[in-house]
């Protein structure tokens, strides 16, 4: 299982949000690309990044943040947060972002990113952001009448690399991750599934990575590991052993 550790930019800074509420930002440093390499020196090949103001205008509001994590960090970098047109998308992989992630262009035009999914195999993820649920777009600020599990079947056949799956009511607010429902969705998708929201420590990395088998491809981490609860070598070792 893989270990994603989190950068969440606002206005070129690293931050968290507690419930996906803007209005709700912890800064946690202004210098996104050196804490890349913090990472990257814990160990870690993988790198979560989203462009949060990204998600609410509909376009790249941090670009630079990002060339600059995409500079130093030597591993593989997985970005989301409002890449919704080809353009967008073909201009980040130009870059050497390894995996895009889709979520409000997932839920209104599936054909679209089935298309990019075609021309990126391997390369695009899409976001089940769920409240309750139900699949919440629009950077969290809308919830829809579509499932969780009727969004990702949407998406099974159409060579998406994985499921991002994050439970909106436990998002930066280290309630523990929500076990039951991910694990759930990995079970009735044939897609791979990431966990996101709510991690809060090693025993949360040990209970997904011993649901490998079932489809948990790996999980995503932030404010436990800025808060110092959790340990990124210490999860990557764990999620390695036990999954």
């Amino acid at each position: 299982m893989i270990v994603f550790p989190a950068i969440d930019l606002k206005q070129g800074q690293v931050v968290r949000l507690a419930e996906g509420d803007m209005d709700r930002a912890t800064v946690y440093g202004d210098n996104p690309a050196a804490q890349a390499m913090l990472f990257a020196e814990a160990g870690s090949q993988y790198l979560h990044v989203v462009d949060l103001d990204g998600s609410f205008a509909g376009k790249a509001e941090n670009r630079e943040a990002v060339e600059a994590i995409l500079e130093v960090f030597p591993g593989h970098v997985q970005l989301g947060g409002g890449i919704r047109t080809r353009e967008a998308v073909a201009g980040w992989f130009e870059l050497g972002v390894s995996r895009v992630v889709m979520g409000t262009a997932a839920l209104k035009d599936p054909q679209f990113v089935k298309d990019m999914a075609k021309e990126y195999p391997g390369g695009i993820v899409v976001a089940v952001d769920a409240r309750d649920g139900m699949v919440a777009t629009e950077g969290w600020a809308e919830v829809s009448d579509v499932s969780i599990v009727d969004m990702a079947r949407r998406f099974e056949d159409a060579g998406v690399a994985s499921l991002l799956f994050t439970d909106i009511g436990r998002d930066g607010l280290l309630k523990g991750v929500n076990i039951d429902a991910t694990v759930d969705l990995a079970r009735r998708t044939d897609l791979p599934v990431i966990a996101s929201g709510g991690v809060k420590g090693l025993d949360d990395i040990r209970l997904l990575a011993l649901h490998a088998r079932d489809g948990i491809e790996g999980v995503i981490t932030g404010r436990a590991l800025y808060d110092g609860r959790l340990d990124l070598a210490a999860a990557i070792q764990m999620a390695e052993r036990e999954g």
